[in-house]
């Protein structure tokens, strides 16, 4: 697959990138991209939530009433979860929502997601760049040339390049990570997808293993 590479002002440069069809252009497989969405969201989770039972509930254990005799239910303690400030029954406990997928599996959901990307055309190839400085005014030039101010973008980077990315870590709607880093969901949660030309080497062997 053929694509145009794009200076930062939003030209042709002339170049064209050839994205591996192993990897932008398979039969995306819907079930892993599923899992591995499901597992990055579930592992985001802190899982702190919890609610006092019963048995942590200050309060008295003598028997409230006689057991017989009152017409209604027999109650035992005070801090049953049928009375008005007794433990919660059945409520949260602290618990580890993370689990594991295999790493063929993951990669597979990877090119899944780069494949619906690409068939929807909303992968943009652009020529690798450095700021002098981390500024955000200068991200949001290249946001603007490429006509993506109003769009949620994730851009890959080749290697770690900290002016890029404290340049644009003040802009809601934008994300910088390299690609190594890359992930199913952040490919899926962009509307355009944007990879410097440094990047694609790296991305095609992590996927193509």
């Amino acid at each position: 697959m053929k694509v145009a590479v794009l200076d930062i002002n939003g030209k042709e440069t002339g170049r064209k990138a050839d994205l591996s069809d192993g990897v932008f252009a398979i039969e995306p497989n819907n079930h892993a991209v599923y899992l591995d969405v499901k597992q990055y969201l579930a592992n985001q989770r802190q899982g702190t939530h919890k609610a006092k039972e019963r048995a942590e509930i200050t309060g008295s254990t003598r028997k409230i009433k006689k057991q017989k005799g009152t017409g209604t239910a027999r109650a035992g303690s005070i801090k049953s979860g049928v009375f008005r400030g007794g433990g919660r029954m059945f409520g949260p406990r602290p618990r580890n929502y993370s689990f594991k997928l295999n790493k063929s599996l993951k990669r597979l959901a990877r090119k899944s997601a780069l494949s619906i990307k690409a068939n929807e055309k909303s992968i943009i190839v652009l020529e690798d760049f450095n700021f002098d400085a981390p500024k955000t005014k200068n991200f949001t030039a290249v946001l603007n040339a490429l006509d993506l101010q109003n769009k949620k973008s994730l851009f890959v980077l080749g290697t770690s390049n900290n002016n890029v990315y404290l340049s644009s870590r003040n802009l809601k709607g934008s994300e910088v990570v390299t690609a190594s880093e890359l992930s199913t969901y952040k490919i899926l949660n962009a509307n355009q997808v944007v990879l410097l030309e440094s990047s694609l080497e790296g991305i095609e062997s992590n996927l193509s293993k």
